[in-house]
């Protein structure tokens, strides 16, 4: 049981090696990578494909969908990898691998978010040229971010720009602060850390 764990775990992560260098080929796009190309994306898309398809994991032109997918991954080898290691697995041992997935993945997004709107803090606070292609990217990520977050804080009262990416830029510093910190006391009482 523990060898055929340790293999199903050596899979995964391999598998999960192939998505990850699947997802940084796109990022290249118009390039051949000929045979090894092809076969990677036979081997990577039809998974991809899966998770592109479920609903909510798209924001615009925003793809989370990778990240999810990853996730299902993660949570997938870190429980092989607890059967052989243990030879069993428990319901606390579960939820604890299930969150700390879940939160790896919301503190990457949230990471991710937190960048932008320091760039875009910069960028305003600098008076740059934000009408480059780069800037319209930021924006288009951080303008419906930015709106969200400031309707849940201030509601429909109007606030200026400057106020508004600081108080969503603090929110989200404290929303990912704090969401560590609950989630490394809970999987301290699931018995996991």
């Amino acid at each position: 049981m523990r060898s055929v764990m340790n293999v199903l775990a050596g899979l995964t992560g391999l598998y999960t090696l192939l998505i990850f260098i699947r997802i940084l080929l796109t990022w290249f796009s118009g390039a051949s990578y000929g045979k090894p190309g092809e076969i990677l994306r036979r081997v990577t898309d039809p998974y991809l494909d899966f998770w592109r398809g479920l609903p909510g994991l798209r924001a615009g032109f925003l793809d989370l969908s990778p990240i999810a997918g990853m996730a299902a991954l993660s949570l997938a080898q870190n429980i092989f990898s607890t059967l052989a290691n243990y030879g069993r697995i428990s319901l606390g041992i579960i939820l604890g691998i299930t969150l700390s997935a879940l939160w790896s993945a919301a503190s990457f997004i949230l990471g991710f978010f937190i960048i932008v709107l320091v760039l875009r803090f910069i960028a305003y606070l600098t008076n740059r040229n934000v009408y480059g292609s780069f800037w319209r990217i930021i924006d288009t990520i951080s303008q419906p971010l930015l709106y969200r977050v400031n309707r849940i804080i201030f509601g429909k009262r109007l606030v200026n720009y400057l106020n508004g990416l600081i108080v969503a830029l603090l929110a989200l510093l404290a929303l990912r602060v704090a969401g560590g910190f609950a989630v490394r006391l809970l999987l301290r009482l699931l018995g996991t850390l």
